[in-house]
């Protein structure tokens, strides 16, 4: 399946996007009511709501990725776009962690670096990808799209290592650098 037949069907099936785009806010909003004021760190809740955070979050990246894409590489009209698969997964991911950061703060939740750390390379490597695309450099990028998709995952590790060298604390071991055997 690719991703263009995955979108088609997500598509088809607006009642499958529509539940899977409003469980995560509506369960980040109904969540405290189960839980007493400031219990939100405590072990059962602060577990609740990482699982919320990474449903809200992951497709909410994907979505953000596949429309940004859309938009500045293949350059289609969002106008013809699907506005609940294109857009209401980042609606969802803003709406659900909004109602969390009200809640608890993302630094109790576990795992929320790591994913703020993949959302930031994501953003930087896309970033980077784009500046690539639009300066032409009809030598490297004559060929075909796949040559500009390993120049992406190759500045993504690069990115990923530096990033490591650059926010480690002191007491952590120094990455080892990668090797091109």
């Amino acid at each position: 399946m690719t991703a263009r037949q995955l979108l088609d069907f997500l598509s088809q099936h607006p009642a499958i996007v529509g539940g899977l785009v409003l469980l995560p806010p509506v369960l980040a909003f109904l969540v405290p009511f189960l839980h007493g004021a400031g219990k939100g760190r405590e072990a059962p809740w602060k577990y609740v709501y990482s699982f919320l955070v990474y449903a809200a979050a992951v497709p909410g990246m994907g979505a953000t990725v596949v429309t940004a894409y859309r938009m500045f590489f293949t350059r289609e009209s969002l106008l013809d776009a699907d506005l609940l698969v294109s857009f209401g997964p980042i609606l969802s991911m803003v709406l659900t962690l909004i109602l969390i950061a009200r809640v608890v703060s993302f630094d109790a939740l576990p795992g929320f670096d790591r994913l703020a750390g993949l959302m930031t390379l994501i953003g930087v490597t896309f970033g980077i990808l784009l500046a690539i695309h639009k300066t032409f450099i009809g030598i490297l990028f004559g060929g075909s799209i796949f040559l500009l998709v390993g120049i992406g995952a190759f500045l993504f590790a690069l990115l990923k290592w530096g990033s490591a060298l650059l926010f480690r604390k002191s007491s952590d071991p120094r990455p080892e650098r990668p090797r091109f055997s």
